[in-house]
C-alpha cells in the first residue's frame, strides 16, 4: 500500500506557472485515497482557479494510467496526449512522475503528491529497486524526477559528495551516482540554475509512520 498526501495548492501552482499547456495525469495503481481521473479533473478545476488569482490561465487536460509505475502502460497511456503538452503533473506516488520523466525526459514533470508510506511486496523472481524513500516532502521538481534521498546512497539534498569517479557512486561503483543523473536530466532540459538552489535537511516528522492516511 502506498500512502499520499496532495501538495498545496500554492506549492503547485509555483512549479507549472512558467507552462500553459498542462498535462494532469491520474494513477488507478496501489495509491490510498485512489488518484484517479476524477481527481485529476477536480486538481484542475482548483488549479485554474488559484492560476486566475495570480492572473494566469492554464490550459489542463486530465487523463489516468492503470499504474504509473509500469512504464509500458504509462508510455502507452501518455504517448498520445502529449502534442502540445508543456508539462506533466503526475498525482501518482513518487514512483510516477520518475517514471515518466525517464520516458519523457524533454518534458518537465511535477509531483502533485508527497508520498509518506510505501509497502513493497518482495517477489521470488528478479530484484525491485528503490526508487521513492517516502520522504514526506517530495523534491522531484527540483531534480529532474530523480530522487536524491532513494538514489543518492547517501541520500545527500545538494550535489553529490565527491567520493564519485566517472560517474559512479563512491558506496556502490556499480551503480550510476544519482546526481550525475540528476545533472544530466537537468541539462538536458535546460535548468541546471535549479541546483543553485540550496535544500534544507528533511524534516523526518513528514514521512512514514508519523502521517497517518
Amino acid at each position: 500500500m502506498i500512502v499520499t498526501t496532495q501538495k498545496p495548492l500554492d506549492e503547485i501552482l509555483d512549479f507549472i506557472s512558467p507552462y500553459k499547456y498542462i498535462l494532469i495525469a491520474g494513477c488507478d495503481g496501489c495509491t490510498q485515497p485512489p488518484r484517479s481521473i476524477k481527481e485529476a479533473e477536480t486538481l484542475s478545476q482548483l488549479l485554474e482557479l488559484g492560476g486566475r488569482q495570480r492572473n494566469k490561465e492554464f490550459t489542463f487536460k486530465a487523463i489516468t494510467v492503470v499504474k504509473q509505475c509500469d512504464s509500458y502502460l504509462t508510455a502507452t497511456a501518455l504517448k498520445p496526449q502529449l502534442d502540445d503538452v508543456e508539462a506533466v503533473l503526475s498525482l501518482a506516488c513518487g514512483l510516477g512522475p520518475q517514471t515518466i520523466a525517464e520516458l519523457f525526459p524533454d518534458i518537465p514533470v511535477f509531483p502533485a503528491q508527497n508520498t509518506h508510506f510505501i509497502g513493497m511486496e518482495e517477489r521470488e523472481a528478479g530484484t525491485l529497486e528503490a526508487r521513492c524513500a517516502a520522504c514526506g516532502d517530495c523534491l522531484l521538481a527540483l531534480t529532474g524526477g530523480i530522487c536524491p534521498v532513494a538514489r543518492c546512497a547517501k541520500s545527500l539534498l545538494n550535489g553529490p559528495c565527491g567520493g564519485s569517479k566517472n560517474g559512479k557512486c563512491e558506496v556502490d561503483p556499480d551503480k550510476d551516482c544519482a546526481w550525475m543523473l540528476i545533472y544530466e536530466r537537468l541539462k538536458q532540459q535546460g535548468k541546471l540554475d535549479l541546483l543553485k538552489e540550496i535544500r534544507p535537511p528533511i524534516d523526518h516528522q513528514l514521512s512514514g509512520w508519523r502521517v497517518r492516511p
